[in-house]
């Protein structure tokens, strides 16, 4: 509690937060993330939109992988960091999630002000005519195509990919879009891709009437994320983040606690409760 107080003191005395999440808020959900504690590559850089875009043999690839690792991400329960954050959201203090994260779990424990920054893994989307259905109903279809890829033993990693090394993805069969025939992609922005003006600009909207920025489990280190915190400090609104290792904005943070995340938010926002019994009812 006493490595806690300084965490709960910033906020009693910042009360409209936006909050900005990363992996760290998912790690214990069995969903790996991609980086270290010191912020570097745990594994090779994700897919790159224009590598999927121009090569049938990375698509085959891509959802290989995918077909394997959807499990995890399909079986995933919100954690402590996800449940604690939503009592945030119902008590008052949170005016905007930002989640850098694609498993959609912030919404699963009951928070509703999310941005989606980078997208949702469980949606699919085509290129050619934009329409969007269900992660699940692609799964269906990829194991019907492919149910001798079902018996291979691969490693989840993050954001629904299997570690498949080193096999010749040449038969796999990937299917079109059931309405145009296009390529078919996950309803993620993939490395090279652009995160859509509207997000962005609803996340400087939420930021211009926030008191402060506060980091649950997130190093930083994508830009994406990390233009909001620098943009916050531009205009003097302190930054706090909870992060074990390394992030991109420690020169600039106001306060960093490095601690478990779900444990830590967790506990705020029991004490936020405690000296809000108001509060504490809607939670």
């Amino acid at each position: 509690m006493d490595s806690l107080q300084p965490l709960i003191d910033f906020v009693a005395q910042h009360p409209r937060l936006l909050v900005i999440t990363g992996a760290g808020c998912s790690t214990a959900a069995g969903i790996p993330d991609y980086r270290d504690e010191n912020g570097a590559w745990k594994r090779r850089e994700p897919m790159r939109y224009q590598l999927f875009v121009d090569s049938a043999q990375a698509r085959q690839r891509y959802w290989a992988r995918s077909m394997l690792g959807w499990r995890t991400m399909a079986e995933a329960q919100p954690t402590a960091a996800h449940h604690a954050l939503a009592h945030l959201e119902r008590a008052g203090r949170i005016n905007l999630l930002v989640t850098q994260n694609v498993d959609g779990l912030h919404q699963a424990a009951g928070s509703s002000a999310v941005v989606d920054l980078h997208g949702r893994i469980d949606t699919v989307c085509c290129l050619g005519c934009g329409a969007r259905s269900p992660r699940r109903e692609l799964q269906q279809e990829l194991m019907a195509r492919n149910p001798d890829w079902l018996a291979l033993d691969a490693r989840s990693l993050p954001d629904g990919d299997a570690d498949l090394d080193g096999l010749n993805f040449a038969a796999f069969d990937v299917p079109g879009c059931p309405q145009c025939g296009g390529l078919l992609k996950p309803d993620v922005v993939f490395f090279g891709e652009s995160v859509p003006r509207e997000r962005v600009a609803a996340v400087r909207a939420a930021l211009a009437q926030a008191d402060a920025v506060l980091v649950a489990g997130s190093s930083l280190m994508v830009y994406s994320g990390y233009r909001f915190v620098d943009e916050a400090v531009t205009a003097g609104k302190p930054v706090v983040a909870v992060n074990r290792g390394r992030t991109r904005a420690d020169p600039v943070l106001a306060l960093k606690v490095e601690v478990e995340v779900g444990a830590a938010i967790e506990t705020l926002a029991a004490e936020m409760a405690a000296r809000e019994p108001a509060a504490l009812a809607r939670t």
